[in-house]
């Protein structure tokens, strides 16, 4: 042992952060394992640090009895009074100071591992708790090493990790960077506690810009959402709780500086700033900014919306890639189906055209049909009373009548189109037999027609001679007939 232990102490419990009680409870029960490796288990040992002296005492446990049964843990009454204590009666326990003199090489290095392992364990529970409370926090770190394709960064008092998949695309660092990440989880795993960073995470832009930015740190502007597609584009909604403070431009700062620090932090990222608004149909437009909106058909009960824009203004809407309009649905919450004004018009047509296609649905009521979100006569056919009540004008008893019509509708519709499926199939199964048994004629015509064909060929060569035997004839008669004439 060590001749103070009172300075060791002291010294540990300043370097590692840790409480003297948990370092000195670690060094009993460290000596108390040794004592019981070293003398036995069998043995009644206790460990108890003297700051006095600064050193751990052991001490083995005996009980006075009349007739001893256990000599390793018993000690006679006369025995007692005679060595331990002078007054001692049956039933007292004594304690008897052991020497530390007798312990092993392995039983010391026992001890050792022991006070080693009580001390990291308390020092991980210690970071443990004082991470546990920053999640969501921005921390700095430097870049330690890499591991695969994950980084470590060391926090100071502890390492943390920067998983793949929480790092921005292209981005690249080297050892000894220093690096600023969201602290997005803190685990107590068997290895101590772990603390997983991201790049990645929209509450990293949003804490930039708290430290960019005094009026969001103050609370006077107020950070209402965020989305991100990292390395690329992000939206940040804002809203001001002070009239005279306008929240987009505090964002920007004088001559863009603010917001480009936090571009400059997340390598060129671009970033849109959103005015908020409680109004969410103005909110999505906002959202969507550049691109202008024409027109916008809210489903709270899907929480959708169709948004039309112009039809020069719907690949702006959309963004590359649908980028666009991925991030201003992440940011709304509601889900958009962007389209051009044309497609719209389209769509319209077609669904009112539908719709009076009914028996009993005139061009009044299909309109209000299709603004309550009716497309089709199919659509209406399976719908409820109730849902179909809810457009103005029409009683539960006319639901009942347009919904019967458009069923019936439907299924004339559906009929007509079966038939026609029916009947075209018929005509292409004759066309197809038809082509097969005329496949399977043509070869045994063609060898027939052959011979006819050469007979022909020699039925024209004998009649050759005869062409020219009556050519002669001819010749004949006609030389006779100027004989007749002379």
């Amino acid at each position: 042992m060590l001749p103070d232990l009172n300075r060791v102490i002291e010294q540990v419990s300043k370097e590692k952060g840790i409480d003297k009680g948990i370092i000195i409870a670690a060094l009993e029960d460290a000596m108390l394992s040794a004592a019981r490796r070293t003398f036995g288990l069998e043995h009644q040992i206790e460990a108890k640090f003297n700051a006095d002296i600064g050193e751990v005492e052991l001490f083995e446990i005996k009980t006075v009895v009349d007739q001893i049964t256990d000599p390793t843990n018993q000690i006679a009454v006369k025995d007692a009074k005679a060595t331990l204590d002078p007054d001692a009666e049956v039933g007292d326990e004594l304690l008897s100071k052991l020497s530390q003199e007798k312990f092993g090489r392995i039983a010391a290095q026992a001890a050792k591992q022991n006070i080693i392992q009580r001390v990291r364990e308390a020092e991980r529970g210690i970071i443990f708790n004082e991470f546990k409370d920053r999640k969501g926090e921005l921390f700095s770190g430097i870049v330690q090493r890499f591991e695969r394709k994950n980084i470590i960064v060391n926090l100071g008092r502890t390492d943390a990790i920067l998983p793949e998949k929480e790092q921005i695309p292209r981005e690249r660092y080297r050892q000894g960077d220093r690096i600023r990440a969201y602290i997005l989880d803190v685990e107590l795993t068997s290895k101590g506690p772990q603390i997983v960073l991201s790049r990645t995470h929209p509450g990293l832009l949003t804490k930039l810009f708290e430290q960019e930015v005094p009026e969001i740190y103050e609370g006077i502007v107020e950070v209402k959402g965020a989305a991100r597609e990292p390395g690329g584009r992000a939206k940040i909604a804002v809203y001001s709780n002070d009239r005279d403070v306008d929240p987009v431009g505090a964002c920007v700062g004088m001559r863009g500086t603010r917001v480009q620090s936090v571009v400059q932090e997340l390598r060129g990222e671009k970033i849109d700033i959103v005015p908020w608004t409680a109004d969410q149909a103005e909110y999505v437009c906002r959202a969507l900014s550049p691109a202008k909106v024409s027109k916008i058909i809210m489903d709270e009960d899907e929480r959708a919306m169709e948004v039309i824009v112009p039809d020069d203004q719907l690949s702006l809407a959309i963004g590359k890639k649908g980028q666009n309009v991925r991030l201003a649905s992440r940011l709304t919450g509601w889900r958009l189906d962007v389209r051009g004004e044309a497609e719209a018009e389209e769509e319209a047509r077609n669904a009112r055209a539908s719709l009076v296609s009914v028996p009993g649905i005139g061009d009044v009521t299909a309109e209000l049909l299709y603004q309550h979100g009716f497309k089709s006569a199919e659509e209406l056919a399976t719908s409820d009373v109730d849902t179909v009540t809810q457009v103005d004008g029409v009683s539960a008893e006319k639901a009942t009548t347009i919904i019967a019509a458009a069923q019936k509708h439907v299924e004339e519709k559906r009929a007509e189109a079966e038939a026609r499926a029916e009947a075209d199939a018929r005509a292409e199964a004759e066309a197809r037999a038809a082509a097969e048994a005329a496949a399977a004629e043509t070869p045994a015509g063609n060898a027939d027609a052959a011979p006819g064909a050469e007979q022909s060929d020699d039925a024209s060569t004998a009649a050759a001679p005869g062409a020219e035997q009556s050519g002669d004839a001819s010749t004949a008669e006609s030389g006779s007939s100027e004989e007749g004439g002379a």
